[in-house]
């Protein structure tokens, strides 16, 4: 093992990763080092659901869609708007008939689809059937698309206002909403006669059996009819292709079919836009939608766009339109100095309108999520007296937080590992003043920590044990959670899903105060919900004064802000290993986890964790486990490739990573013990839920712990490092991080100028119509 800080590495690796894990494209980013540059393994390039993996113009549209104008439904171009908006003499006229003409067109669209929907007799529109909130919501989305009421009048009256909770109509013991994240794992199996309906369709068509079960799962015991009338459902199957679906459909249908099938666009728009969730974002622009369905030969992408909105497919949302309708209608007006300046026209002109496309499940949420906040922010109780809590806390930073949690119903917490204190310090100055106050995590690691720090084993829980119901103090007469107060920690890998389910189960009166670190990788799931409310500064922030402590705190706190510096580490608290490629790379990763750090600081195997950028590739971690395990737990794999003894991950659900060791298999399934907690994976879900776990991604190991961490970052890692993934990455070792080098100049370089991948989201404008009482930052 080399330990020189200041060394540079041997040439970098050329080892391309490949990957097919979606859910994880976005780990790939690069660790950062204090003085030798790294490249990072190119895990990004993770295949299936990957964003830079897909080749498609999905991702790369997404990524310029962001500061661009509305689309038309014509040229897009300004002589088209000018076209459109004919009969606006004024000067105004060309700028506003963009909108107009979006406007009108969704209007004629609307019109269509009420008459459409009119004339049949089969099922009722999507949402129709929603009650209560949902069904608000999701009226009110609609009824500004149309233009029959401005986005200002949605926003004043929905969420300037909190919206009473309603009683639940169930018993206090029933929750209103499962949490699909914490629902259990495994789901009704579907019937046999089922599967082997659908296994015979997809004989037919070509495609492969192994298909039968998820088909089945995905699209419900009628999959065998849904697919035979529409072969391009089977894009809804994780991991299916266009190219598959469109190979099953000539299968199926023959010359029946082509490019411009209405049943294959509205397929791959919803496929789209559910490879865009899995890069995090809740909704694309249109012109980025446009430009996927052209690169998968739609003939022409704008009637596919009409004919999914038409379908149910995606919803359509404009953001700009306040200010285009407020520019009409001075332009109406006849404003003579609008009409003596023509300098001051361009100036004057109102921004252009972005049209957004979005799943619904999304749209909802993000909603609902608005309205939820908005409801807390306006119904905190304020009857304690926190005054002397606050002069008893352990440091400036927690004695801010009680203060400002005394006032607010929602408060927002940020900073590093070392002020996880603070929310502690909290929770336990809540419970002292008689208040029911709770911690929740993301993981069975980051609440054993909570509660150590509370110094209250009751007073921490898991946020998918509190959401079912099997952790926690239940919930109360009206279905709400018992609770006063309830801290999250890790607040930044929450989806906006998740979020929406948690804020509706709070009550009014409760406060919430969302902590974590802004600096880490994103939520595995869609929505940048911490990042969203960060940023619309809709509540009081309270910013930790709180520095890491240590070289590995000092290292991650310079990679927070960009820097990658150099740092004394008198007891080799912060190692660098060069490497020339990913075989030297795996190589002395296994020796680092087997040999030396178990030496030099008494850390054994099982508590040291290996992190790099992707799953894919020479040295990404189905290579690091299966050269980890031949060392530390040979054997024949004979459970589904496992052994008794061997270190995994379960993932029960997309975004949770659940480590855990296999105890043994019988024919219930693999038996496995996760933190202590017995779990059994049926031998049909093993290979689906279950990996080895020596060697994780950063999104896998984002929100918890090890006394050490090694970073290992191959040659071929460069193209996906980012400051949040090293900064993720580097912050995982408690008393000791290794970082296996052979990234050169990449790691500075991404530690400098590669941030986080934006996400496309719409839960910040909705929080900035916000009232802002008190919102002092």
């Amino acid at each position: 093992m080399t330990a020189l800080p200041g060394e540079t590495p041997g040439t970098a690796g050329t080892d391309t990763p490949e990957g097919d894990e979606p859910a994880e494209a976005t780990d790939a980013g690069a660790p950062a080092r204090t003085e030798a540059p790294d490249s990072a393994d190119a895990g990004a390039t993770d295949s299936g659901a990957s964003a830079a993996g897909t080749g498609e113009a999905v991702e790369a549209s997404a990524d310029e869609a962001t500061g661009s104008a509305g689309p038309t439904e014509d040229t897009g171009d300004t002589a088209g708007a000018a076209a459109d908006g004919e009969g606006e003499g004024d000067a105004a006229a060309p700028a506003l008939s963009e909108a107009q003409a979006e406007l009108a067109a969704q209007r004629e669209l609307r019109e269509r689809i009420a008459q459409r929907k009119a004339a049949k007799d089969g099922p009722v529109a999507a949402g129709t059937k929603l009650s209560g909130t949902a069904a608000d919501l999701l009226a009110a989305v609609r009824a500004v698309e149309s233009g029959t009421k401005a986005g200002t009048e949605f926003f004043d009256s929905h969420l300037g206002t909190p919206t009473p909770r309603r009683a639940a109509p169930t018993p206090a013991a029933t929750p209103r909403r499962p949490d699909p994240a914490a629902a259990p794992v495994e789901r009704p199996a579907a019937s046999p006669e089922a599967v082997d309906a659908v296994r015979a369709v997809l004989t037919e068509g070509g495609a492969p059996e192994a298909l039968a079960r998820p088909a089945t799962g995905t699209l419900g015991e009628q999959a065998a009819e849904l697919l035979r009338a529409d072969p391009w459902q089977l894009l809804a199957v994780p991991g299916v292709r266009p190219e598959q679906a469109d190979g099953f459909a000539r299968a199926l249908l023959g010359a029946g079919c082509g490019p411009d099938d209405g049943r294959r666009t509205a397929a791959l728009v919803g496929w789209v836009l559910e490879r865009a969730a899995l890069q995090g974002h809740t909704a694309l622009d249109a012109e980025a939608v446009r430009a996927a369905l052209a690169e998968r030969a739609v003939p022409d992408p704008d009637e596919a766009v009409r004919h999914a909105v038409e379908e149910g497919v995606a919803l359509v949302f404009q953001e700009g339109a306040e200010a285009g309708f407020e520019g009409e209608g001075d332009a109406e007006a006849g404003d003579p100095a609008e009409e003596g300046a023509p300098e001051g026209e361009e100036a004057d002109a109102p921004e252009p309108v972005q049209v957004l496309l979005g799943l619904d499940r999304y749209a909802l949420a993000e909603e609902s999520l608005a309205d939820g906040l908005a409801r807390l922010l306006n119904a905190c109780e304020k009857g304690a007296d926190w005054a002397e809590a606050a002069a008893a806390a352990p440091s400036p930073s927690a004695a801010e937080l009680i203060r400002t949690a005394a006032t607010a119903g929602l408060v927002v917490h940020s900073g590093g590992e070392a002020a996880r204190a603070e929310p502690a310090a909290l929770i336990a100055a809540a419970r002292g003043l008689g208040l029911r106050a709770l911690g929740a995590a993301h993981s069975e690691d980051g609440r054993r920590r909570l509660a150590e720090a509370v110094g209250a084993p009751e007073a921490a829980v898991t946020l998918a044990g509190l959401l079912s119901g099997t952790e926690g103090p239940g919930r109360d007469e009206d279905g709400a959670l018992a609770l006063d107060l309830l801290v999250v920690l890790d607040a930044p890998q929450l989806d906006v899903e998740g979020a929406a389910v948690l804020v509706e189960a709070l009550a009014d009166g409760a406060r919430l105060v969302l902590s974590g670190d802004p600096g880490v990788l994103g939520s595995a799931g869609a929505g940048r919900v911490f990042a969203d409310v960060l940023a619309a500064r809709a509540c009081p922030q309270v910013v930790s004064r709180t520095p890491d402590p240590g070289p590995i705190g000092e290292l991650v706190s310079g990679i927070g802000i960009g820097e990658l510096n150099q740092v004394a580490a008198p007891g080799k608290e912060v190692v660098i290993v060069p490497v020339r490629d990913a075989g030297e790379a795996v190589h002395r990763t296994v020796q680092l986890v087997a040999d030396s750090v178990p030496r030099a600081f008494s850390i054994p195997a099982a508590d040291t964790q290996v992190i790099t950028v992707g799953h894919g590739g020479a040295a990404g971690t189905r290579a690091l486990n299966e050269a980890l395990k031949q060392r530390l737990n040979p054997g024949p794999g004979r459970f589904g490739g496992f052994d008794p003894g061997d270190r995994v991950v379960h993932v029960p659900a997309p975004g949770r990573t659940v480590p855990g060791v296999v105890r043994s298999a019988d024919a219930e399934g693999l038996h496995l013990d996760c933190d202590g907690t017995p779990v059994v994976v049926p031998q049909e879900r093993v290979e689906a839920v279950v990996r080895h776990g020596w060697a994780l991604s950063a999104h896998q190991a984002a929100g918890m712990r090890w006394p050490a961490a090694v970073v290992v970052l191959p040659g071929d890692a460069a193209a996906g490092l980012s400051r949040p993934w090293v900064y993720t990455a580097f912050g995982r070792g408690e008393r000791h991080l290794s970082v296996v080098h052979g990234v050169d100049q990449a790691l500075p370089h991404a530690v400098a100028q590669v941030p986080a991948p934006e996400r496309t989201t719409r839960l910040r404008p909705l929080l900035e119509a916000l009232p802002t009482p008190d919102a002092a930052s």
